[in-house]
């Protein structure tokens, strides 16, 4: 079982990454939206291409994240990832220790 817990540890572990490395981006991508940036920067470019999708589905489903004139579409994307950090993730984890116990 202890190779199971730790497939699963790792996965878990995979999922935590990538779900930080994609809160640092929302983050980044929304800092970048409260100045005027050359659209054509690669780094600008990134951030939109990474962010847009996510923020143009939550805006689809979520009617009032615009609210005078200000997006809250990145809060609820940061609030959606820490919140799947904190479910799944945990979950993922304590399963690989009750694993391990076995």
């Amino acid at each position: 079982m202890a190779f199971l817990a730790n497939i699963i540890e790792g996965v878990a572990w995979i999922i935590n990454s990538v779900l930080t490395i994609y809160l640092f981006i929302v983050i980044g991508g929304a800092i970048i939206s409260w100045v005027n940036p050359d659209p054509y920067n690669n780094i600008v470019r990134f951030l939109r291409n990474t962010t847009e999708p996510v923020y143009f589905y939550v805006r689809k489903y979520i009617p009032f994240v615009h609210i005078g004139g200000i997006d809250l579409s990145p809060i609820v994307i940061i609030l959606t990832v820490q919140f799947l950090k904190y479910a799944v993730v945990r979950n993922l984890s304590h399963l690989a220790n009750i694993l391990k116990s076995i």
